[in-house]
């Protein structure tokens, strides 16, 4: 049974004429009436009971008109949705961030992505820059928005979505609180809360460069991981620390941030959109675009095209 064959015992029910079922279906009347007849043998029983001026549903063929229409129904919703899938309309997108991407960058680009896509089903997951590549790298993960510079080798694909300089973020009772902007200088006499080089390599070698460049070197009291981590452990009073700006965003009690003087050019740190080469999964394009044509104001400069190491 093919489905040309239940459009035309469609047409036929619904005009109940073989002859204006022929003109709807552009084609002439007997090939029609051999095809319904086949269509009978094959089903097993009469769908049609013939009469002078046309034709009438048998019980059959009322039975089967039901379940034709629905079978030609799901034939079509068939073929959009590969069509949709195939253009990346729908589906499954598996997007990993890290914590900071949610401090700006996901609210203004996920609900935007939700409301043209509505049909991609987006499944999150957080995670730290290590964890995230080796997900996107390995295909659990189709996107990963990571910190950019990542601090180790990768041949994964990375186009940087958000720019970002460092601030200091220490407890609103800190002597230094009270001015406007500070020096590393001043940063580095006081206990540091730095990122854990084994987790985000990236973050903590920016934060050395920075030191490093300025020829101090900082007092570092605490490691975090994410940097809501580092901003409590200040807010704990356990030092000072610097964080990406766009963190400053975050209602962060008993803290204060500051903008940094003298930091080197080389000491800039972005969210990157980390992907692989050969994906497959059209939504991930669709993604890639909006993000890119969102960062797009954001971004000073052409996106890296890969992890340096």
């Amino acid at each position: 049974m093919e489905l040309r064959q239940l459009h035309q015992f469609i047409a036929v029910a619904e005009t109940l004429n073989f002859g204006r079922a022929a003109q709807r279906l552009h084609m002439a009347q007997p090939p029609l009436s051999v095809a319904i007849r086949k269509l009978e043998e094959e089903v097993g029983a009469a769908l049609f009971e013939r009469q002078a001026r046309g034709v009438a549903l048998t019980a059959a063929g009322t039975a089967a008109l039901a379940l034709a229409r629905r079978c030609v129904s799901d034939a079509r919703a068939l073929r959009d949705a590969a069509i949709a899938a195939a253009g990346g309309e729908r589906g499954t997108l598996r997007v990993g961030f890290v914590g900071s991407a949610t401090y700006a960058l996901l609210p203004s680009l996920l609900p935007t992505f939700r409301a043209r896509y509505p049909q991609v089903e987006l499944v999150l997951r957080e995670s730290a820059n290590l964890e995230l590549l080796a997900m996107v790298d390995s295909g659990e993960l189709d996107v990963g928005l990571v910190r950019y510079p990542t601090g180790s080798a990768s041949t994964l694909l990375f186009e940087i979505v958000e720019r970002d300089v460092f601030c200091a973020v220490l407890p609103s009772a800190h002597a230094l609180a009270r001015k406007k902007s500070l020096s590393l200088k001043e940063l580095s006499r006081e206990p540091f809360v730095d990122y854990a080089s084994t987790h985000v390599p990236g973050l903590h070698a920016m934060v050395m460069l920075a030191f490093q460049q300025a020829g101090l070197t900082p007092r570092i009291s605490q490691e975090a991981t994410q940097v809501q981590t580092v901003i409590s452990l200040v807010q704990s009073g356990m030092g000072v620390a610097l964080v990406p700006s766009v963190s400053a965003r975050l209602a962060a009690r008993d803290v204060v941030f500051r903008p940094v003087s003298g930091l080197p050019a080389s000491a800039g740190i972005s969210l990157a959109m980390a992907t692989r080469d050969d994906t497959h999964n059209p939504a991930v394009l669709r993604f890639r675009e909006l993000a890119l044509r969102q960062a797009s104001p954001r971004r000073s400069a052409p996106s890296d095209p890969r992890a340096a190491g």
